[in-house]
């Protein structure tokens, strides 16, 4: 699989998630980390995880992972790029060493056999991940089936903006193509796109770069403000859904709506909390005893 990561970003058809996590560990602090604990309390409107079972998939820089560890679950983490999976690794030395709760590897949203081993959890976690896969259509039924009865399904995905989403596919594309001495010719403008109109305006009020220099306070994922350029510039596969999409989608296969943060028709990520129907109970019966089985 390691392999197969390296020839795809060899030839341009993905990119290297992984090295832009390894450079946000570097910024990571606490007031992020208790962010991340936050965002996650409050969508899916727990106190703490306490005897839950938590699937990330796509960790990334693992602090999604290590936020759900600290607020009292089993977690297994897992993703496509090795060097994240590092990245998760490195997040479980600071702060869980040695920890038998907390299991990660390399996996792919789009492998059947590997997710079936896995078992059902009490809460499957999948942030600006599945839109990247190179067939969201297939991880997001994939994910479906990782959810136990009256488990929660969290998951966050672009926005489907018409238009300007195919003018960002074609931006992807060239970035992720051109040799990395020369990706420059792409990011700066698009930076200058992206970030313009706020800077501007942070001028005109007085107040040259203040959100540029505060971005970091109110990034869901943690990230600095370049490093956020650099994943939506270079995030590709990339593939978009109108927030009808996913409702629809998942209310077919029996999940309910629990949750929804949009981006407010931006480039962003549209986030669902769905929680899957409980077969031959109440619905509001308890899930955390769901899912026992599985890899840990």
């Amino acid at each position: 699989m390691s392999s197969q990561h390296a020839e795809e970003i060899e030839a341009g058809s993905r990119f290297a998630f992984g090295e832009n996590w390894s450079r946000f560990l570097t910024e990571l602090d606490d007031d992020r980390i208790r962010q991340a604990e936050q965002s996650l309390s409050d969508m899916l409107k727990v106190k703490n995880l306490r005897g839950k079972r938590f699937l990330d998939i796509g960790s990334g820089s693992g602090l999604f992972s290590l936020a759900a560890r600290r607020l009292g679950a089993t977690v297994h983490s897992f993703d496509y790029d090795p060097k994240s999976v590092a990245c998760t690794g490195e997040l479980k030395r600071r702060y869980f060493p040695d920890d038998p709760d907390w299991h990660m590897e390399q996996g792919s949203a789009l492998d059947v056999d590997y997710l079936k081993s896995l078992g059902q959890w009490d809460v499957v976690y999948s942030w600006g991940v599945l839109h990247h896969t190179g067939n969201m259509s297939q991880a997001l039924t994939n994910v479906s089936n990782l959810v136990c009865d009256g488990g929660n399904l969290f998951i966050a995905i672009y926005n489907d903006q018409g238009r300007a989403s195919g003018f960002w596919l074609r931006v992807k594309k060239t970035y992720n193509r051109l040799p990395n001495g020369f990706r420059w010719l792409i990011l700066w403008p698009a930076a200058i796109r992206l970030w313009g109109p706020t800077t501007i305006r942070d001028l005109f009020a007085g107040r040259p770069f203040h959100t540029w220099r505060n971005y970091s306070k109110g990034s869901l994922r943690g990230m600095s403000p370049w490093r956020d350029i650099e994943d939506w510039v270079g995030g590709f596969p990339f593939e978009v859904a109108t927030p009808e999409r996913i409702f629809r989608y998942y209310r077919d296969r029996g999940f309910r709506l629990e949750e929804l943060k949009t981006c407010a028709g931006g480039h962003g990520c549209n986030e669902f909390v769905f929680r899957k129907a409980q077969q031959g109970a109440a619905p509001e019966s308890d899930p955390a005893t769901c899912g026992r089985g599985g890899v840990l």
